[in-house]
């Protein structure tokens, strides 16, 4: 008889499925579902942290545009995501730092092949505990690996597909000592890191690339340029190669995740934290706090 493997003891989560909430971590596929076999599922992922969930009204909007540009069945509308939100949120302690990840799949293959069904659209909302990460800064190179255009993957989507290319980048580039790397296009040009967006400074003037179509306009990313550009700051969207952030005065990323962290190190060349990326993470954090969840 084969050895049972013990399961991965994963952090406290709840997840809301089939009309409930179910502590841990719920099986919600079979071997034959098409999401768990041929990969077509959607997400978004926003955060609790500190008594608030910044900007989670456009990450639970998003994932309902990321359904439909992927092909699947959106089964909730904004008010109903969120609420649900403010449900799983309240079973953690008010100083949890969450992750919060809605989900929808397709159930169902058409004919038993490649194409999924959206008609069997079935969806989930999983809340875990998942600490904020420490800004001490990152260590980045370039990868081999670059981000798909549209003809090639469903780029509009926070599709879970589009997530084994970045995953080999990261692996890839700690492999070499480095914590992240960025990601060209396939015209050469910077469109992000492995898991976050980018952006750089230079004589005064922030710079960030452009959205093309390669790479995910991160709702973190519009939120810290539009903070910068209020407070008085240039920022400047356009197309950047990798000799642009060699020549940075400093790096930083923003994501949902870490929301704004910075770049120690690019390749060889040390960086320090800097004024840039240093007023971003306050405003960040300013802003964030203005609005508190609801009781």
């Amino acid at each position: 008889m084969a050895e049972i493997k013990k399961p991965i003891d994963y952090s406290p989560s709840w997840t809301f499925f089939e009309g409930e909430w179910h502590e841990g971590n719920v099986p919600i596929m079979g071997s034959r579902t098409h999401a768990a076999w041929l990969g077509s599922i959607v997400f978004d992922g926003a955060r609790a942290f500190e008594g608030v969930a910044p900007d989670l009204d456009r990450h639970v909007a998003r994932v309902n545009q990321s359904a439909i540009h992927f092909g699947l069945k959106p089964m909730l509308d904004t008010g109903a995501w969120l609420t649900l939100a403010q449900e799983g949120i309240a079973r953690f302690a008010a100083d949890a730092e969450l992750y919060i990840r809605p989900m929808y799949w397709a159930q169902n293959g058409s004919g038993g092949g490649v194409l999924f069904d959206p008609e069997t659209t079935n969806w989930c909302l999983c809340i875990y505990v998942a600490p904020m990460p420490k800004p001490v800064g990152n260590a980045i190179t370039l990868s081999p690996f670059r981000r798909p255009t549209a003809e090639c993957a469903p780029v509009e989507a926070k599709a879970a597909c589009l997530y084994p290319n970045n995953s080999r980048a990261l692996a890839e580039a700690a492999a070499r000592g480095f914590n992240n790397a960025l990601m060209l296009d396939m015209l050469g040009n910077v469109a992000e890191f492995g898991n976050s967006n980018v952006f750089m400074a230079k004589d005064g003037v922030v710079f960030t690339p452009v959205p093309n179509g390669t790479f995910l306009n991160g709702i973190t990313r519009q939120r810290v340029i539009s903070l910068l550009r209020a407070d008085g700051v240039t920022v400047v969207e356009k197309t950047l190669r990798y000799a642009d952030f060699l020549a940075a005065d400093e790096i930083f990323s923003s994501g949902n995740f870490a929301k704004v962290a910075p770049v120690i190190r690019i390749d060889e060349r040390e960086l320090k934290p800097g004024p840039f990326y240093m007023r971003a993470r306050k405003l960040y954090w300013d802003f964030a706090h203005a609005v508190k969840l609801a009781a």
